[in-house]
């Protein structure tokens, strides 16, 4: 127990002194993690829109296949990643492997299904609600996926915020995919898993109390928002 509370204090210190590698690992994960969910929203935003609002053959195939998505293990999205990226994959020609690049890409894949499933939910609840109204105006149903998304934006940014949790969060994926190499793509959850097997308990600590920290600022994030949008749809409706 005393080691504990040592390597606790210690931990503390290193948060508290901005200790480099420290701010150096914690850095890169927020620049990875953040990328990726640009490029998740990208793609999962407008395809969950489409999804909901476009009647076409086998819509129910692809929603049930984005649903399947959702719950991919992170250790296949990375194994796949890697097959892609590797020298005899079919993007091995651009050297992603082993990069900051190819765990944006690794976290996009992990996280798209995610955005795009929860997106179309929401999207769907705002077609339903509004869709009587933009057809008063002329307006088809894919002309009307920018208003849905712009008037979903407080709900969608919870989506987003979520999958910003996910992807900060992973593991399996950013190390098959990083190799978890130091200065380079080492993150704060390859960094933990490392840092702890060496027994380096005060850098894998105070990396734990940073990531708990964001986790939680995430969710205080993600409660501030759904305020926000239950304010202003009250402000709306009267």
């Amino acid at each position: 127990m005393k080691s504990l509370w040592e390597a606790a204090a210690t931990a503390f210190d290193l948060i508290w002194s901005f200790d480099t590698a420290l701010v150096e690992i914690v850095v890169l994960s927020l620049r990875v993690s953040f990328f990726a969910l640009i490029f998740a929203a990208a793609i999962g935003l407008p395809l969950g829109a489409f999804l909901a609002v476009k009647s076409f053959p086998g819509r129910s195939f692809f929603v049930a296949i984005l649903n399947a998505l959702f719950g991919l293990p992170a250790v296949v999205v990375g194994l796949l990643v890697y097959l892609m990226l590797s020298r005899t994959g079919p993007l091995g020609i651009f050297g992603l492997l082993y990069t900051p690049a190819a765990m944006i890409i690794a976290q996009a894949v992990l996280i798209t299904p995610l955005v795009a499933a929860l997106s179309r939910q929401t999207v769907l609840s705002f077609h339903q609600e509004y869709d009587e109204q933009l057809r008063s105006f002329g307006i088809t149903a894919l002309g009307s996926i920018p208003t849905l998304l712009w008037e979903a934006r407080f709900s969608l940014s919870v989506v987003l915020l979520a999958g910003f949790g996910r992807a900060i969060a992973e593991v399996g994926t950013v190390m098959i995919v990083g190799g978890n190499i130091e200065h380079v793509t080492r993150v704060m959850t390859t960094a933990i898993a490392l840092e702890t097997s060496k027994g380096n308990l005060n850098l894998a600590v105070a990396l734990g109390i940073v990531l708990l920290l964001i986790s939680l600022l995430v969710n205080l994030a993600s409660q501030a928002v759904t305020a926000l949008s239950n304010r202003w749809q009250g402000v709306s409706s009267s």
